[in-house]
């Protein structure tokens, strides 16, 4: 019997009459012949209240205990779920991330998943239950309870479809698939049919909010097929699959991300020689931030502006490091700009078509908005704007290059001419 592993977010089990309705699809896919893995996430916004309360108690709250308490969403949310599907007739079970064999290492907050041990799970399906699992969780090799970070369900759906060589992995969430743009910002943004794990990831990394980075880096690595739908209808999603070796040959655009969550941080008139950039991120690394674009500005008399982005909530944590930093290196002095958004454009093959960059740039002109960072990989260009002029340039990029409802399942660049 194939194995189909399920995932809801919170807002599908937001409430009692949403469980049922998780119910209701979990006993009509095991009906289907299926065996059923459900993951489920805490309801509505239960981890923000728990994170506020223990934020007005300690500004900074011991990793280990806040840990311990963010996790309490997950398990009230499966419970309940696991009593739905009794009461619909079917043998239900259900599990914490650590009951399930979910190991990570030790990092609070941010765990990595480094195993996965479904013992339980599997006798459980054998015996005909329907398997519920708290995701975001798991325990430690130091046997403590940890979180995976925020979206951290989505890794923990994805990992264990792994681990049960399940057919599919398929993610309910409050929208049916991947856009072209936010639907938000763009009314007429697209639903994609599919596609790569690597476009998805330069999506996910940029600002695209439909699935957790790590959960897209975890299917690719895995092969894992993952299926985008929304948990409020029956219809088709967006498949993350392999790249058709293809798409290549165009330049195929699948979509314009933004982001508003990373702050701008530069480290002014820095010497330009060898090792400071690695004193830099060294530093940075220790404190556990994630960076992204980073820029060197060219070299004169000696001294060079680097710039990068890190997540605008962890600014507090880098702001003590980074005055250490300009003094341990000799630099003049460190600023950190909030007041900015990351906007990308995403599609297979850009780099193979110069005119891409060229009509991004050209279009960002037009609306009179200045770039201030821009960086760019094979299937990626980002440009730093300021945070006002986010949504305008979105619209402008999704309008030029052709993203709306007209645009065809695969549109290629030339297409626009």
């Amino acid at each position: 019997m194939s194995v189909i592993v399920q995932k809801y977010g919170g807002t599908s089990v937001a409430d009692a009459d949403r469980i049922r309705a998780v119910a209701d699809r979990a006993t009509d896919a095991k009906r289907a012949g299926h065996d059923v893995v459900v993951v489920v996430s805490a309801m509505g916004d239960t981890t923000d209240e728990l994170m506020a309360m223990a934020r007005s108690l300690a500004p900074t709250p011991n990793a280990r205990e806040l840990d311990l308490l963010l996790t309490a969403g997950e398990r009230i949310a499966m419970s309940l779920l696991a009593v739905a599907i009794n009461q619909a007739g079917y043998p239900a079970a259900s599990y914490t991330g650590s009951q399930a064999g979910i190991i990570t290492d030790t990092a609070h907050g941010r765990a990595s998943i480094i195993d996965i041990r479904p013992g339980r799970i599997l006798e459980a399906l054998g015996r005909g239950h329907i398997v519920i699992v708290a995701g975001f969780q798991g325990v430690s090799t130091a046997y403590d309870v940890t979180t995976l970070g925020r979206g951290g369900s989505d890794t923990t759906a994805v990992a264990l479809a792994d681990a049960l060589h399940a057919e599919a992995c398929e993610i309910y969430t409050d929208v049916p698939g991947v856009f072209t743009a936010d639907p938000r910002i763009v009314p007429d943004a697209r639903k994609l049919h599919a596609v790569s794990y690597e476009e998805m990831l330069e999506l996910a990394s940029s600002g695209a909010q439909v699935l957790q980075l790590r959960s897209v880096e975890y299917a690719r690595a895995r092969g894992v097929k993952v299926h985008v739908r929304s948990s409020f209808s029956d219809e088709p999603g967006t498949w993350i699959t392999q790249e058709d070796a293809r798409m290549g040959e165009q330049a195929i655009i699948s979509g314009v991300a933004a982001d508003h969550s990373e702050a701008m941080v530069t480290i002014r008139s820095a010497p330009d020689r060898p090792g400071v950039a690695a004193a830099i991120f060294r530093a940075v690394a220790a404190q556990g931030l994630s960076v992204d674009l980073i820029v060197q500005s060219g070299s004169r008399d000696g001294r060079a502006d680097i710039s990068f982005l890190v997540p605008k909530d962890e600014l507090d944590r880098l702001e003590p490091t980074a005055k250490e930093l300009v003094a341990a290196i000799s630099a003049d002095t460190y600023e950190a700009d909030a007041d900015v958004a990351k906007v990308s454009l995403v599609g297979a093959g850009i780099k193979a078509h110069p005119e891409v960059l060229a009509d991004m740039f050209e279009t960002l002109a037009d609306e009179r908005i200045n770039v201030e960072l821009i960086a760019a990989t094979s299937i990626r260009i980002s440009c730093v704007v300021r945070a006002a002029d986010e949504e305008r340039a979105v619209r402008a990029l999704h309008r030029r290059f052709g993203l709306g409802p007209d645009g065809g399942p695969l549109r290629s660049h030339d297409d626009d001419a």
